[in-house]
């Protein structure tokens, strides 16, 4: 299946952000180039330290300059299969700003032990005067997406880890309207998947 990035912009600033560097460089850097109207970059995060995550980070790095963000459990791996030093490497509850954005960083342990997920809220146009709308969107790498957990190879603390997370740290936390984004594939929303966590559960993967 075909791998999913993102870019974020600060309008503002033109800062950016890409969420993973999975292959194709030099479409990566039309988009980069698109978004800011210059080869700007400014950090790559990457989600998660297997392959098809990270194939083209080197070359997007070497023509940016862009700093390399990952999880501190995967760090080490990505430097070791891109040459790229990991020069941020986060922990549940850091923040990633990008020009005048706030990306809040949510560690969910168990497709990779360093896997984490990016939560971006942004404000948006409010109905009624003085009040202000908020809506998230959650990157989550191979951590979540349309119908259940990333893949755990069949392990079960692995898969209760991941679960137990994906719960506590993304269920119970943002609202149902949150929109998920994931590492492959289509997008969707806390609210589409909730009903089914127990589902999840009682299948095991």
């Amino acid at each position: 299946m075909d791998n999913d990035a993102y870019l974020v912009t600060c309008r503002r600033s033109g800062a950016q952000l890409l969420v993973d560097a999975p292959a194709d460089p030099d479409r990566l850097l039309a988009l980069v180039r698109e978004g800011s109207g210059s080869a700007r970059l400014d950090i790559v995060v990457v989600t998660h330290r297997h392959g098809d995550h990270l194939g083209a980070l080197a070359s997007v790095v070497a023509v940016t300059g862009a700093r390399v963000a990952a999880g501190a459990a995967d760090a080490d791996a990505i430097e070791e299969a891109t040459g790229c030093p990991v020069t941020v490497r986060l922990r549940h509850g850091d923040h990633v700003r990008v020009g005048h954005l706030t990306l809040d960083v949510v560690a969910l342990r168990g497709h990779t032990p360093g896997s984490v997920a990016l939560a971006l809220t942004e404000d948006l146009p409010a109905r009624a005067p003085g009040s202000v709308a908020r809506r998230t969107h959650l990157f989550t790498g191979d951590s979540l997406f349309p119908g259940g957990v990333g893949g755990t190879q069949g392990d079960p603390a692995r898969f209760a880890q991941l679960l137990g997370d994906v719960t506590s740290r993304v269920f119970d936390r943002y609202r149902d309207d949150t929109c998920v984004h994931p590492g492959h594939g289509d997008a969707t929303t806390l609210g589409t998947e909730r009903p089914h966590l127990a589902a999840w559960a009682a299948r095991g993967w």
